[in-house]
């Protein structure tokens, strides 16, 4: 009997040292989470009180927050709280805490086992569909253009100025205009164009005209600018001065814009420019992917441009102690655990996402080194209780 209970022990010590080693053995494992041996006694049915050892009951894992060590590489993803990412392995779902991706020959963001990130998709509204999985896959074309529908000038025309000396307006003569000021329009190509208005001071009081040219040319004729006596714009009522169509000649559509004036002033002051802007731009290639704390994706591009690609799918469990163990620092979902739980990163019960890091693992050495001087001293122990057991059966078996 004490060789069997002694044996349970050694087997016991043994598998406490075997997790301890691969604890240890993982401690520079990116997300690995520490595992703990749980043992529980063994009796017979219908014996005396004494037991019959020890069993291997559970090795179970302690999903706590290992340290974020910062990479500042931009596809190195941490959470920080609770979730796991999701990846798709060939359309199997798996999840795990390891945020090193990358990107596959086709522009997938993928993990170092080829799995692929889940988002939630991008709808049409600038929300994010919760309700699907996505792979994200990084955009490989370049950000179209914009032609300029619209320009804005905050300029401040000062009340005092005069009349310019030559009555005649000429672009090229700087005598018959009192001040100008330009801003770079695009067409639909994408091709810029450089817009300039000048503005004559009218002999009738609070009054100037607007003159437009694009690359030189002429667009349409003068543009009245009334101010009332506070230095606010009056007329146009709306504030904004719809232009004749342009033609660049490049191949590209007619440029139809309209110059918005609605924060311009005819103060005492000298001219002065406080605002120039134009809602055109051009094409762009892909120069960075960014990822903010909620998770979303937003890939930049040459033109200054962004455009969101999606927002990381984060998933929980109920019973995160259920989940099936895959290797390389991933798990399954089973019935144990629970259904996936989803959602975005900083809502519910999720944490955020760090970008430009990722979690170690969070093996605490120094108690996983005492650990494993305990199971040795068990192991000893229960070898010195197979040793005396011994000794008492030689010396029955000695009794003459």
């Amino acid at each position: 009997m004490p060789f069997r209970v002694a044996l349970s022990g050694l087997n016991a010590a043994s598998a406490d040292l075997n997790v301890t080693a691969n604890n240890i053995a993982n401690a520079s494992t990116i997300g690995f989470k520490t595992s703990r041996a749980e043992f529980a006694d063994v009796f017979a049915v219908g014996a005396q009180e004494i037991g019959n050892g020890t069993r291997l009951a559970n090795v179970s894992q302690t999903f706590s927050q290992g340290g974020i060590d910062f990479t500042d590489r931009g596809l190195d993803l941490a959470i920080s709280g609770e979730g796991f990412f999701t990846m798709s392995d060939a359309g199997s779902i798996t999840y795990s805490r390891v945020g090193a991706f990358g990107v596959d020959r086709d522009g997938f963001v993928t993990n170092s086992q080829n799995q692929r990130l889940q988002i939630f998709p991008a709808a049409s509204n600038g929300s994010f569909n919760t309700g699907t999985l996505s792979d994200l896959q990084l955009s490989t074309t370049d950000s179209p253009p914009q032609a300029t529908t619209q320009s804005s000038f905050g300029v401040n025309l000062p009340a005092a100025a005069l009349p310019p000396a030559i009555g005649v307006f000429d672009p090229a003569n700087a005598s018959s205009f009192n001040h100008s000021t330009a801003v770079t329009v695009y067409d639909s190509l994408g091709a810029t164009h450089t817009a300039t208005v000048y503005f004559v001071r009218d002999a009738v009081p609070n009054t100037w005209d607007a003159y437009f040219y694009i690359d030189g040319n002429a667009v349409g004729g003068a543009n009245p600018l009334v101010y009332d006596n506070l230095g606010q714009l009056t007329v146009p009522a709306t504030g904004t001065i719809p232009l004749p169509a342009y033609t660049p000649g490049n191949g590209s559509a007619d440029i139809t814009m309209t110059a918005d004036f609605t924060q311009s002033t005819q103060f005492g002051s000298e001219f002065g420019v406080n605002l120039l802007s134009q809602d055109g731009f051009a094409a762009g290639r892909l120069s960075n992917i960014d990822v903010d704390p909620e998770g979303i994706i937003f890939a930049r591009f040459t033109n200054g441009r962004s455009e969101p690609l999606g927002q990381v799918a984060l998933s929980n469990f109920t019973n995160s102690q259920g989940l099936r163990q895959l290797g390389d620092t991933s798990w399954g979902e089973t019935f144990t655990s629970g259904d996936a739980i989803r959602g975005a990163a900083g809502t519910a019960s999720f944490g955020f996402i760090q970008s430009g890091a990722l979690e170690a693992s969070n093996v605490d050495l120094t108690g996983q080194l005492v650990q494993m001087i305990t199971a040795q001293r068990g192991f000893q122990a229960n070898a010195q209780m197979i040793s005396t057991a011994d000794q008492v059966t030689q010396t029955i078996i000695n009794i003459r």
